[in-house]
């Protein structure tokens, strides 16, 4: 973004009346799929009115009906009473978010699936691979703490859960945490709760994204302690790098790649402990084989999203010139 600072977040210009009124000729649909949060529905609402009057079409892509970077969601919410209902067309992840959109707001979504986010498959650390061999790679990245993260039961769960597998599944737990996060008194709490031999704590700058997708590539399931939510990217990078997730019952992530997701309480750690044990060890040239054969799967479902949108944005385009 012009004028914020490197690699920091800055809010939408694109979203704001004097830029959709000065760059009209330059585009023929605002799409819509984060960063609102900075608005104010008015504003917002001033946006979507600068729009439509320069004949605009407005597509938004429902990712988040509940924001991951919010506690409290009511100004999400109100953001969302704003441009859903004003949209010219709506898209979402899954069914069950498109349901919950129809039951709130009237209004009908397409359904397309996220496309794969990786730009190749990351190469494999023979060091993790030769240590672990026999063991179930379990990962969790508290991230810096964010709001929706529920890393302190997240970690207690991941202890518990080592212990009611005993000498039954032999695991180890990588836990990831940035080093600059949002509350450090529990993050020390959270070092102080790991107190088991087969968990380990790895403070680590922010991760670059291929970064995460190493680290992913060597874990046999992601866990993904979500107190709120609807949709997750974690979700789609595990899938690509056929990674099984282990994650809380919010939103509707488990709807994103069902077969790949096992639903676990952080109450009941014999629910993690569960989805471990329940996990197949794909190793060498039969991972490999896994990894190229969803590859290729996930470059032609993009091929088919991009037709969807260019679809999507042509029936759009036309409606609003009528």
């Amino acid at each position: 973004m012009p004028g914020a600072p490197s690699g920091q977040w800055w809010p939408p210009v694109a979203m704001t009346p004097g830029w959709i009124d000065d760059n009209a000729d330059a585009f023929d649909v605002l799409h819509v799929h984060f960063g609102l949060e900075s608005f104010s529905p008015a504003e917002l609402s001033a946006a979507l009115d600068a729009a439509r009057r320069a004949g605009r079409a407005v597509v938004y892509t429902v990712h988040d009906l509940d924001n991951p970077q919010l506690e409290a969601q009511g100004h999400h919410r109100a953001l969302l009473d704003v441009i859903v209902p004003a949209a010219d067309r709506l898209l979402t992840l899954t069914v069950p978010a498109a349901s919950e959109i129809e039951h709130r707001w009237g209004r009908a979504s397409t359904v397309l699936p996220h496309p794969t986010l990786l730009t190749g498959i990351p190469a494999a650390s023979a060091a993790a691979s030769d240590s672990l061999a026999d063991a179930v790679r379990v990962g969790m990245h508290l991230r810096d703490l964010r709001p929706n993260i529920d890393a302190e039961r997240a970690v207690h769960a991941a202890v518990r859960a080592v212990r009611l597998l005993g000498d039954h599944r032999a695991v180890h737990v990588d836990v990831l945490l940035n080093e600059r996060v949002r509350d450090e008194a529990t993050a020390l709490r959270i070092a102080a709760a790991i107190d088991a031999p087969r968990v380990d704590l790895r403070r680590t700058p922010r991760l670059s994204d291929a970064g995460i997708e190493q680290w992913l590539r060597g874990l046999d399931v992601f866990v993904l302690p979500y107190r709120h939510g609807t949709h997750s990217g974690w979700v789609e990078l595990c899938h690509d790098l056929g990674v099984r997730v282990a994650g809380t019952d919010v939103g509707h992530v488990g709807a994103q790649h069902p077969a790949g997701f096992s639903v676990i309480d952080l109450d009941d750690p014999l629910t993690l402990a569960d989805a471990v044990r329940n996990t197949p060890l794909t190793r060498g040239d039969e991972r490999e084989a896994l990894l190229r054969t969803r590859r290729r799967e996930r470059l032609a479902e993009r091929d088919g999203v991009r037709a969807a949108h260019a679809a999507l944005y042509a029936s759009a385009i036309a409606e609003v010139s009528a």
